[in-house]
């Protein structure tokens, strides 16, 4: 067992859309925050397999959280996001996303992200998050 393995998830509640995802998973490790989901049947696409809206929907999620930190805490809306499918998930794999800001512009934050299930590779994913002004 590696470090990470040892450190504990803090399960979340979230609202809205996310909400149908079921809890959703977070973590530190090392200087980042890593985001996760365990896979059931209702993440599932006819052919068994995680639907790709399931990936897409934690990818953005992950990529906007990471932007928000880096915004100071400050809104971010996604402008673009761009998924790239690698391999299949199954039901009951956890499911880990993990980011980090490419590039940062005046109200401009750019990711590059990745989803693994249990170790496996299965998403990449590129985003530009837009920083709204506080109000």
């Amino acid at each position: 067992m590696n470090i990470q393995d040892s450190v504990a998830w803090r399960e979340h509640q979230p609202s809205g859309l996310m909400s149908t995802l079921g809890p959703l998973l977070s973590r530190r490790e090392a200087d980042e925050w890593v985001y996760g989901m365990r896979v059931d049947a209702r993440h599932l696409n006819q052919a068994g397999l995680v639907h790709g809206g399931t990936l897409t929907t934690l990818m953005d999620h992950a990529l906007s959280t990471i932007a928000w930190q880096h915004a100071g805490k400050s809104p971010c809306l996604t402008v673009q996001l761009n998924t790239n499918f690698l391999s299949g998930a199954q039901n009951g794999q956890l499911l880990v996303a993990r980011g980090r800001v490419t590039h940062s512009t005046g109200s401009m934050v750019f990711l590059d992200g990745s989803i693994q299930a249990d170790g496996t590779l299965v998403a990449t994913g590129q985003a530009i998050m837009r920083r709204l002004a506080a109000r």
